[in-house]
């Protein structure tokens, strides 16, 4: 099968060109499942699995077909994309409606019109394990060429989505970090105004907080902004 190195070229070159400040990890798994579809020679449809405590699930693709086609495969925890994201491998399936692994499944993606498929293990950080799903709508639709392509283009493709969940953590943590920073300051106020009000120590202030908090129900900090507001109003 023919393809034009040129564009897988260029393909590679636009994940470096992420802005992660831009977009979070969703919009990241979305953009990869795009480029794949635009980039592998015989691809008709993309989808990217991820394996959770919780169980598999499709984060990322380009139509309706790969996501029912890899649901079913989640209902039966059997098939292709399972099985790559699992024993973090590359498996094919040249011909669906040929194939008799996984309860065939592979019969319902012909007739889905999925002529062919390829999932390769895609791993996102050290935890996770995934899979992209490639699927083809005539079968015989990748060749060795394709296959090593698309090889390729899942270990550039791993890269931008570690670092992107890279940054997705740091960002979360950051943020948890400025409201932990933030309630500190404002539960410190309301223990200024208590000790002023009632002359008392600050561990004495910090109880009288707490007793309120428990009393009411609310969380601490709530309690504390609710008491700073007042005494700003008053």
């Amino acid at each position: 099968m023919a393809y034009d190195p040129t564009d897988a070229a260029a393909a590679f070159v636009a994940f470096g060109r992420i802005k992660l400040g831009e977009t979070d990890l969703d919009g990241v798994f979305d953009h990869v499942a795009d480029l794949a579809r635009r980039t592998l020679p015989g691809a008709a449809q993309v989808s990217i699995t991820l394996l959770r405590e919780r169980g598999a699930a499709t984060v990322a693709r380009t139509g309706e077909t790969s996501l029912r086609l890899d649901e079913l495969q989640y209902e039966r925890g059997a098939g292709p994309c399972l099985q790559a994201a699992a024993e973090r491998t590359t498996v094919e399936v040249p011909d669906t409606a040929a194939d008799d692994r996984w309860g065939g499944w592979g019969a319902e993606a012909a007739r889905a019109g999925m002529g062919s498929v390829l999932s390769l293990s895609l791993p996102v950080g050290d935890a996770v394990s995934g899979a992209l799903n490639v699927y083809g709508g005539r079968a015989h639709a990748f060749d060795a060429g394709a296959v090593t392509l698309a090889q390729t283009f899942v270990r550039y493709a791993a890269v931008a989505l570690a670092n992107a969940q890279l940054y997705d953590t740091t960002a979360s943590l950051a943020q948890h970090m400025q409201a932990a920073m933030e309630s500190r300051a404002v539960i410190e106020q309301a223990k200024g105004i208590i000790m002023g009000e009632r002359r008392c120590t600050a561990d004495e202030a910090f109880a009288i907080l707490t007793k309120v908090s428990q009393d009411t129900n609310r969380k601490l900090r709530d309690v504390a902004a609710a008491l700073v507001e007042r005494t700003q109003r008053g």
